[in-house]
């Protein structure tokens, strides 16, 4: 009796359906690409942030970057992107920094810059604009503007703008790191784009201070 019932218990463990398998997606925001669980775990952390930071109204340029924009001959200042930065945001095997269109602030491109970088998405190298970006810490460099198209999993498509080239070392420099909220800048000297980044935090009352 006692090896029938051993023998029926068994064959209920064969028939388990084998556990699905984990989708691996390095450019996808929503995805860190360990399984279910961990797919679980960053949607947990994506909604801590939108919570930790909800969205007031927007926050003006620090006083120290304008009068660094000032000083190089900047003007037409304009919040481009507020964002929470995600892993992929600050993950040294991605290096780039994601600009999603449909969080774009208000325009910060001509309508020649536009099309200039719309031109490569169907080729094999795409077009890039190199810009000057004031870092949070104030310090200049040069880092790359491009746009993608990220194919996802379902087979849709979607747009961005993403900052790359030498995106890793100014997280590095910058100490960026995944949940934090940034803010993209642009301004233009002598109608050349440049842009500036600045890193925030919340106050209690859900208003944004400089860090």
């Amino acid at each position: 009796m006692k090896k029938k019932k051993f023998q029926e218990t068994m064959t209920k463990i064969k028939k388990r359906p084998p556990p699905p398998r984990c989708r691996h997606d390095d450019d996808d925001d929503d995805d860190d690409g360990d399984g279910e669980f961990r797919k679980q775990k960053k949607r947990k952390k994506a909604t801590r942030c939108d919570q930790q930071y909800p969205p007031p109204p927007p926050p003006d340029l620090p006083i120290k970057f304008r009068k660094r924009i000032r000083a190089l001959g900047g003007s037409n200042i304009a919040l481009v992107i507020q964002k929470c930065l995600f892993k992929t945001d600050v993950s040294s095997g991605h290096n780039r920094l994601s600009i999603p269109l449909n969080q774009i602030q208000q325009t910060f491109l001509t309508p020649q810059e536009t099309e200039f970088l719309n031109s490569g998405n169907n080729e094999k190298k795409c077009s890039e604009m190199e810009v000057m970006l004031i870092e949070p810490s104030l310090r200049r460099d040069t880092i790359s503007l491009r746009k993608w198209e990220m194919k996802k999993a379902s087979g849709s498509a979607t747009s961005m703008y993403v900052l790359v080239g030498k995106w890793n070392s100014v997280a590095w420099r910058n100490a960026l790191r995944e949940d934090e909220t940034v803010q993209l800048w642009s301004f233009r000297i002598n109608s050349k784009l440049c842009l500036a980044l600045v890193k925030r935090r919340a106050k209690s009352n859900g208003y944004f201070i400089e860090f």
